[in-house]
């Protein structure tokens, strides 16, 4: 049972709640990991002291600017979380982290070694419009300094969304990409136009406005963990199924 502004809420309501707005799925998903991560850490030893705890919760304070006592334990009142539930939660959080860790630490830097050119990135710009002609003007009057690609995009491009971003399609990796479309970026000089390029039924100028050496970054190291971690999950399920 819980209460939510003063309203009880029974459990079959919960689940009946869930079931409607399609997440009691992936809720249980979420149960089968836990006690697949629980099994796979406690078989190997793996135990997470007080603490641990204890340091987690106090960066999570402070990342959320909950330092003093009483703001913290009203917004833990906030979110329907006691504080030993919530020790729990950071407890189990902790476990699956240092069980990838123990699976699969080595693995990421042979990885990451072998897929290096992936993890290569450009920030990309883009504009689209209709016609090939139309686009040739566009890159002549850029390249004659009538105007930016940036303000070219802003004006040109079919995409309200990439003409408000000027346009920004964003940061991507090597191995993300079609190959051969990669192939044309990575090959460009930083700042070089790009087309027109003929895709589907438009008209494609392109801007790598920098390239990003691939580099084993902790957000990347992290990425590829997950990536080891969700796929050893995904097998684990599937032997409790038979």
């Amino acid at each position: 049972m819980v209460i939510l502004e003063g309203n009880i809420i029974q459990p079959e309501e919960i689940i009946a709640s869930l079931k409607k707005d399609i997440q009691l799925k992936n809720l249980c998903y979420s149960v089968l990991y836990h006690k697949i991560i629980t099994e796979a850490a406690q078989n190997r030893g793996i135990t997470i002291s007080k603490y641990e705890i204890q340091s987690e919760i106090e960066r999570l304070k402070r990342d959320n600017n909950l330092v003093e006592n009483t703001h913290y334990l009203t917004w833990l009142t906030e979110q329907l979380i006691a504080p030993e539930d919530w020790e729990e939660s950071i407890c189990n959080r902790l476990q699956a982290k240092k069980l990838a860790e123990c699976l699969f630490a080595k693995e990421v830097e042979k990885y990451f070694s072998e897929n290096q050119q992936d993890f290569e990135q450009v920030l990309l710009y883009r504009i689209v419009v209709p016609y090939t002609q139309l686009a040739r003007e566009i890159s002549y009057q850029i390249q004659e300094d009538e105007m930016s690609f940036y303000e070219a995009a802003h004006l040109y491009d079919i995409d309200t969304k990439r003409r408000y971003s000027c346009g920004y399609e964003g940061k991507f990796y090597r191995g993300d990409l079609d190959q051969d479309f990669a192939q044309i970026l990575f090959k460009s000089r930083p700042g070089e136009i790009i087309g027109p390029l003929k895709i589907e039924q438009t008209s494609h100028l392109l801007l790598a406005e920098e390239i990003i050496p691939a580099e084993l970054t902790p957000e990347i190291y992290q990425e590829i963990l997950n990536h080891f971690f969700k796929q050893w999950l995904d097998a684990q399920l599937k032997l409790l199924r038979n």
